[in-house]
């Protein structure tokens, strides 16, 4: 069985990262224009940098949860019995990988690693962004920038996600908002290609109608509870 997994900031949630949309979700706090757009790193790149480097700061006291770790389960099962699992994240942490998962695609970048806006080099990282940084590919400073995709940039890994789903049994969408596109758009593909689609969430998403099945609750309770199901019935 090959499963495609989708993953956003509700998995994530019950371990102390904020979401973004819901009524007390990150957007409600701050101007996405002002941190999270390149224009707006362009004109104030001191108060973007603030704003990831609190982000990184939340993330290093974060630990994965049962869903995390489910998933990780599901993925190393999966492959002893022929099977895959492509579990790709809107989410820019790295609780997945904490929690054991081998392969993990960030469709919107990773917060634990640093780009520079010069010359695009990246190298793993987790401490504060200061403009004084040098980059040592190209050897400037003032480049420094989280490698998370932005609003207006294009995300990451989109040829092996549509490969990935074309070759999917079954897609399943986890704690998103279904309001965010492309990756809004994954079960409207996977429903044209006669790809089976369920949906877990703590609430219905934007795109709810639009999965065959729906599961909702704690992602730490429902998640576990659904991998089980599917390795017994598998």
């Amino acid at each position: 069985m090959r499963i495609f997994v989708l993953t956003g900031a509700g998995v994530s949630a019950e371990s102390g990262l904020g979401t973004f949309r819901d009524k007390d979700g990150v957007w409600t706090k701050y101007d996405l224009r002002d941190v999270a757009t390149p224009e707006g790193f362009a004109r104030d790149p001191a108060r973007v940098r603030a704003f990831y480097n609190a982000r990184r700061a939340n993330l290093g006291e974060a630990s994965p949860n049962a869903a995390h770790h489910a998933l990780a389960r599901l993925e190393v099962e999966l492959e002893a019995r022929g099977g895959e699992l492509f579990l790709c994240t809107q989410n820019v942490d790295d609780l997945h990988e904490k929690a054991g998962s081998g392969r993990v695609v960030h469709m919107h970048g990773e917060l634990a690693v640093t780009r520079c806006d010069h010359c695009q080099a990246l190298k793993p990282d987790m401490t504060p962004l200061t403009g004084e940084a040098i980059c040592e590919g190209c050897g400037r400073a003032d480049g420094a920038r989280p490698h998370v995709v932005w609003f207006g940039e294009t995300p990451l890994f989109l040829e092996e996600i549509d490969e990935a789903l074309s070759r999917a049994d079954l897609f399943v969408s986890i704690g998103t908002s279904g309001s965010v596109y492309p990756a809004a758009g994954f079960v409207a593909e996977a429903r044209a290609m006669g790809v089976a689609t369920c949906e877990i969430n703590l609430e219905p998403s934007a795109n709810a109608y639009m999965f065959d099945e729906k599961l909702y609750g704690p992602a730490s309770e429902v998640v576990p509870g659904w991998v089980e199901r599917v390795l017994t019935q598998g």
